[in-house]
């Protein structure tokens, strides 16, 4: 996977869009200034992603549905928008761009694969939460200011997220079981190989504890039998 990459950014990370959780925050604003303030309830509706107005011609929802705002709430989401540029800026300054740009660019394609499967509309909600799970795989203990009052590691809220898509997926209906895999799979196809690699470092590391253990308890026995 890391090869790949480096050969895919080699090749085309002139392409790669830059900076492009700044993108699509501000999109995420201007949508929702213009629904709040102009009062048009059918804003959101033209730009949700509804699989059977594709087919009839209106492509441009296989984009705009990642414009749609995660809250009707001034208040939420200001601190959703700050939330969703921080992780994504982190992101794409830890992988650099070609990476981050791919990471999302799979949750889209996810997204709509789903969403046509279902044939259920679809927003980006579950193609951010995957942002987040892999923020908190790679930052477990940054500390995030709720409301900038309560302080909590992100690692705490990633267990959250992972047992609420259980729950989806062992509880809800199938277009639901569906949408909530698509953050899991995009998890596993970035940090599969290290997930993997990992655990195989701590059987080997118990394994070599055990060995240790074994060959003390062998030593203090034949001590035990010299005296």
């Amino acid at each position: 996977m890391k090869a790949w990459l480096n050969r895919l950014e080699r090749k085309y990370g002139r392409y790669a869009i830059k900076n492009l959780m700044f993108y699509l925050v501000i999109a995420n604003a201007v949508v929702y200034v213009f629904r709040y303030f102009g009062g048009n309830l059918q804003l959101y509706n033209s730009l949700m992603l509804v699989p059977q107005l594709v087919l009839r011609g209106q492509i441009w929802r296989l984009l705009t549905f990642i414009a749609i705002p995660p809250s009707d709430s001034l208040i939420f989401i200001f601190f959703a928008l700050y939330f969703y540029y921080l992780i994504g800026s982190n992101l794409e300054r830890e992988w650099g761009s070609v990476k981050f740009n791919l990471f999302y660019l799979c949750g889209m394609v996810g997204t709509i694969l789903a969403s046509f499967i279902t044939g259920h509309p679809a927003t980006a909600y579950y193609l951010n939460l995957s942002l987040f799970l892999a923020f908190a795989h790679l930052y477990p203990d940054f500390q995030l200011m709720i409301y900038f009052i309560l302080p909590v590691k992100i690692k705490y809220l990633g267990y959250l997220a992972w047992i609420y898509l259980g729950l989806v997926i062992l509880t809800g209906a199938f277009a639901l079981k569906l949408f909530a895999s698509i953050p899991i799979l995009t998890f596993l196809i970035f940090f599969g190989r290290d997930l993997q690699r990992n655990l195989q470092l701590k059987r080997q590391v118990r394994q070599n504890r055990k060995h240790f253990l074994s060959e003390v308890r062998k030593a203090q026995k034949n001590n035990e039998y010299k005296h």
